[in-house]
Order: structure tokens, then sequence, then C-alpha cells
């Protein structure tokens, strides 16, 4: 395997200093990290990276990401998605189940999961289905998903709600034999018939109909309580509004196991963009208002939002290159989310390098149950790491990027940072801001 020293790279921000990665592990920090070989430029290593200025983080871990793979492949391909999550600083993800066959038996989850092994671009956990074929009536094979070679310990059937109460209780129950969690997309079906955009001033303006916050604060209430009941793990998804922080707030209080993602769009933009009809600002729970975006930056910083979870969702270009009321829900984002809680949340001081590993890499690695991820930056450890530059500036480009689709909400906007490299194990997916295949960039 191909040895790595990194040269005056930043842990989680703070002051600079060697690493030798070698073995699949940080083998050596510091001034210990040159002393492996005869020649004290290189420590013995194959491959010398200058990180000077570059914040070092461990990997990334994503705990909603959209593969596509199988049925979709028009949209994503579970290569061209891990290749794009490599891309953007992530060594684990979370394949959604709305696949197509659903990802609800033991056999679909372990296709996925080998297809993610053979890409090699980021390690890939499926995310089991809560009930057969999406459909809220029956529950899916849980306890076959969990003993597969998949080891699924998430499950949800995200993209749509499990809206009935006896279900979710079920769910819940279930899952606490093997430790999983529930990821519940919060969404009351019937406040939201024909919904397309926040509900508020806006959607008033434009004709459009309204996707009220109570819809999604109905059901996050009535889940923690459902949590409390039967002692069990709940994940929600995609939180978006002021209330949602609150009561999970209060839920975290209360001493509820309870945990909460936002997604980068919810943290940067508003239902304002939907003034011009872009079918690339049409996502679910969909863009809200400011003061929800203040909210959900709030309920980060102060720890009430656990992760930040891009629900990266490709779509195909006729699924979006149409018309606002025919377009499909959803946005891209494994390749800008770390620009984005570096714009709307390093830069403004509300979180720092250390809170960016924590939000991004160690709470949805200990949420999902993922092994070797989210650990310390420290000798002795698995060598998933990350390295970014924050002071580089992109423009972003969609065409460019690695996902097979171009619905970036993102489009044409200036974002900070860029990731330069990342390690897998010790191997090198990214070097000099490109994709690396078996060592070789490409």
């Amino acid at each position: 395997m191909t040895t790595y020293l990194l040269t005056g790279a930043r842990p989680l921000g703070g002051d600079p200093t060697d690493m030798l990665i070698a073995d699949g592990v940080v083998a050596a920090m510091g001034a210990d990290a040159r002393r492996g070989g005869a020649d004290a430029r290189t420590g013995g290593a194959d491959v010398v990276v200058d990180a000077a200025g570059l914040v070092l983080l461990p990997g990334l871990v994503d705990l909603h990401t959209h593969l596509r793979e199988p049925g979709r492949e028009d949209a994503e391909t579970v290569e061209s998605g891990t290749r794009a999550a490599a891309l953007g600083g992530f060594t684990a993800v979370h394949a959604m189940a709305n696949t197509t066959p659903t990802q609800d038996t033991a056999g679909v989850v372990e296709q996925v999961w080998r297809l993610g092994r053979d890409a090699g671009w980021c390690d890939v956990h499926p995310v089991g289905a809560v009930t057969v074929g999406l459909a809220g009536e029956r529950l899916a094979e849980l306890s076959a998903m969990a003993r597969s070679a998949a080891a699924v310990r998430v499950f949800s059937d995200d993209g749509k709600c499990v809206h009935d109460p006896v279900v979710m209780r079920r769910a819940l129950e279930y899952v606490k034999a093997f430790d999983g969690v529930v990821a519940q997309h919060a969404q009351e079906p019937r406040l939201t018939e024909g919904a397309q955009m926040h509900e508020g001033v806006i959607s008033a303006e434009l004709g459009l109909t309204g996707w009220p916050a109570v819809a999604e604060e109905a059901i996050v209430a009535r889940d923690v309580l459902l949590a409390e009941h039967v002692g069990s793990r709940l994940h929600v998804l995609h939180l978006s509004t002021a209330g949602s922080v609150e009561i999970v707030r209060w839920a975290k209080a209360r001493g509820i196991d309870v945990t909460a993602e936002v997604t980068p769009h919810h943290l940067m933009l508003t239902d304002d963009l939907v003034r011009g009809y872009d079918p690339r600002f049409k996502v679910n729970p969909p863009l809200r208002t400011a003061a929800d975006v203040e909210a959900v930056r709030e309920g980060l910083a102060d720890g009430t939002i656990d992760t930040v979870g891009t629900d990266h969702a490709p779509h195909a270009r006729e699924d979006k290159d149409c018309e606002w009321g025919a377009a499909a829900f959803g946005m891209t984002g494994l390749e800008t989310a770390l620009s984005v809680v570096q714009a709307t949340m390093v830069d403004t001081g509300r979180l720092t390098w250390a809170d960016v590993a924590r939000v991004m890499s160690t709470a949805p690695a200990r949420i999902g149950r993922v092994a070797g991820h989210g650990r310390p930056v420290a000798v002795g450890e698995p060598a998933n790491l990350t390295l970014v530059d924050p002071a580089a500036r992109r423009v972003v480009v969609p065409e460019e990027q690695a996902t097979a689709s171009v619905n970036s909400p993102f489009a044409g906007r200036e974002l900070p940072g860029r990731v330069v490299a990342t390690f897998l194990r010790g191997r090198a997916t990214v070097l000099d801001g490109a994709p690396v295949e078996r060592g070789v960039h490409v």
C-alpha cells in the first residue's frame, strides 16, 4: 500500500503538524512522522502531500444519500455517486432505500453494499426500508437486513413518511433488538396533498399550493413521544422548521433518544428563490423562510441538531428541465455540502472546524453505527481522512461535477473551501482535488 506524508496539516483547524499514513492507519504524527526512513524530507513515504494551511478532518459521513441504483441509473449510479462523495470529502455514505426494487430485503441491500465495495470510492451502508415497498403498511424484513452482509442499522422510508402511528411504533420496537434506528421523513401526507412549496406569503403570491410547517412538526412531535414510550432510537431526517427545532430541543431535555439532521440547502437557501419558478429549488421538505434558516443554524450550533445530511437527490435532466408543477423534488449536494457548512457556520463563527468534524463525521458515524469512521485524528486510528483548503474559492458548475445529475441549487454561486485530498483506510481516493482510481489520477 502506498504511504503518504502530510506536511503542515492542521488537525481540526489546530496547530500544523506532519502525519504519516501507512498500512491503512495514522502511523505517526509530529516529529515521528519523518523518522520512518533514511530520507528526513519524506520520512520514507512514497508520496509527500504539502498540506500547509489545510485543515485535516476525519472522513465525512453522510446519513442521507440517494444513489438511485438499482432502477434509476439514468440519474445516478453507485459508482458515480460515491465518486462525487469522495470529491466532497466523504469516506462513508448511507444509501437510501427508495430504489427500484426497494431496499426492503436482504438481497437488495447486499446488492447495493457490494456495488459500493466494488466501486471503492467510499464505504456504502444501505438504508433498509421500514415498510414493504415504502407503502407504509407492513414492516419490511428488518431483522434479515440487519443480519445480512450489509449489516443494516438505519431504516427509513425516506421520500415517504411512516404516517401510521401503529406501524411507526412497531418499527421503533423492532429495531431495538439489533441497536437500529428509524430515520423518519417527517411529513403528514394529508396536510401536504398537492403541495409545491412552503406555505406562507410567497406561496400565496405565486398561487402555489402551500406546504405548512406544521405538517413536519406534527410528525416530529408524535414520533419523539413514540420513541420515549418504547425506549428506542429516532433520527429526524432533513429537519427544516423553527418549530421542529424547538420540539427536538424539548425532547432532548426530556431525555428522549432522538437525533436530528439538517441539510446544507436548508442552512443557506430560502423560499424566496421559488419566485423564479426554477425547478432546481423544488425540494422535499421545501425551502423555508429566513426565520427558519436562522433557527436551524442556531440548532446546529447549540447541538440540538446533531448532523448535517446532504439528502443528495440526483435526477435525470427531463425530471427537472420542465415546468415547476411537473418537476421532481430534490437537489444534489455531496460535492458542495462541506463548502456550504463552511460558508454558513464556520465563516460566520457559529462552528469551529472541530465542530464540523462532530456534525459531519463523528455524530453521523455514531448514529449509523459505522465502525472505523468518525474516529479521532490520532496515531493508530484508521486513516479515513479529509484535507480541506478553507481559503479556496470556487464557482459551482454542475456539469463539471462527478455526480451524473446537474440539479444543484448552488449552480453559479461562489462557495468557500475545496477538498484537496480524501483517504479511505489509507488509500487516496482524491489527491490535488482530483479523483484517484487505484493510485492513478482519472
